[in-house]
């Protein structure tokens, strides 16, 4: 019997669609325009390179003045609730 094929996923269009960031996140992701995958791969970088993760729950990011503004206001977000505060930054 021949093995199926696998089929490749295809990447959803909606994903891949460039967003503009706005003047709050392009200081953390910078100002082109780029898929929302793309925003969320700076954002993470940023974070590590920042050291923001919470040590004791690794979930949580500690904001420090750029992500608070990103964040609105908030110091502390879980990286589920970041991604809804940061489409509220992408046209």
């Amino acid at each position: 019997m021949a093995a199926k094929k696998k089929a490749k996923r295809k990447p959803n269009p909606a994903f891949m669609k460039a967003m503009q960031p706005d003047a709050v996140l392009a200081a953390v992701v910078g100002d082109k325009a780029m898929p929302r995958t793309e925003v969320t791969k700076k954002l993470w970088a940023y974070i590590k390179k920042e050291g923001l993760q919470d040590k004791k729950n690794r979930r949580n990011i500690n904001a420090d003045e750029k992500l608070k503004a990103v964040f609105g206001g908030k110091a502390t977000v879980n990286m589920f609730e970041m991604t809804k505060l940061v489409a509220k930054h992408l046209k």
